[in-house]
């Protein structure tokens, strides 16, 4: 179990190699931020960015969006994983804020308490934890760590959170206590670019990971080539 000091030295590490660079918009309205964090979910910022750009191009308006069939939307989101699920949901978001506001402005949510908009999002049907982060973060200027399928894969393989950790949310918590709130938008980023990179599911390239040293997963696959490697590199005269 990696202790507090360890994960603050992970973290520093992380935040400070070439995977932390901020990729996509910062700035959006809640409404279009709650769309981006729909395509941003277990997608590179690239992917997202691509997606999010495709909805606003070859559609009118988000009320055409909305009254699109699933199969347009899934082709404008290609490239995601589980495009048709992702299409529904953002229909189904859309019809809900029509239903509720007859038009597609949340920006009232900004007046709100951060507790009472976070509560709002989270009755959305389409929303989930990793949306609601997202939008928190954002948009309403809170500290939220979104923590998505490939977030939590990294996180727990380099120690930052605990091996049997499942649960997305404890996962959550458990970071939002470790990333300090000015680094939360990096740190998500950064976390997106080393599961894309190096820190795949199957047959992760751990040899070529800059992290490798310090990452729990690595050292216990690869623990003892690292130690011969550097055994072996001639000593300075």
């Amino acid at each position: 179990m990696a202790t507090t000091i360890n994960k603050q030295r992970l973290l520093n590490h992380l935040l400070s190699s070439p995977l932390a660079e901020v990729v996509g918009p910062e700035l959006l309205p809640v409404l279009e931020q709650f769309i981006f964090g729909l395509c941003r979910e277990s997608a590179t910022p690239e992917q997202a960015q691509l997606a999010y750009k495709n909805l606003r191009t070859r559609f009118f308006d988000w009320n055409e969006v909305r009254v699109s069939s699933i199969r347009e939307l899934e082709e404008a989101m290609a490239g995601l994983c589980d495009t048709e699920s992702r299409a529904q949901r953002l229909v189904s978001f859309l019809q809900e804020v029509f239903e509720d506001l007859f038009s597609y402005d949340l920006e009232g949510l900004q007046k709100k308490g951060l507790k009472q908009a976070a509560k709002q999002l989270a009755e959305y049907g389409a929303a989930n934890s990793y949306v609601g982060a997202w939008v928190v973060k954002r948009s309403l200027g809170g500290h939220a760590i979104p923590v998505d399928t490939p977030t939590l894969r990294c996180t727990r393989r380099l120690g930052l959170v605990e091996q049997g950790t499942e649960d997305p949310e404890v996962a959550r918590a458990s970071l939002e206590h470790l990333v300090p709130k000015a680094k939360g938008t990096l740190f998500t980023d950064a976390a997106s670019n080393l599961a894309e990179k190096y820190c795949w599911e199957d047959d992760p390239s751990c040899q070529e990971c800059p992290l490798r040293n310090d990452c729990s997963h690595a050292q216990e696959v690869f623990g003892e080539q690292f130690a011969t490697a550097r055994t072996a590199r001639a000593k300075p005269r």
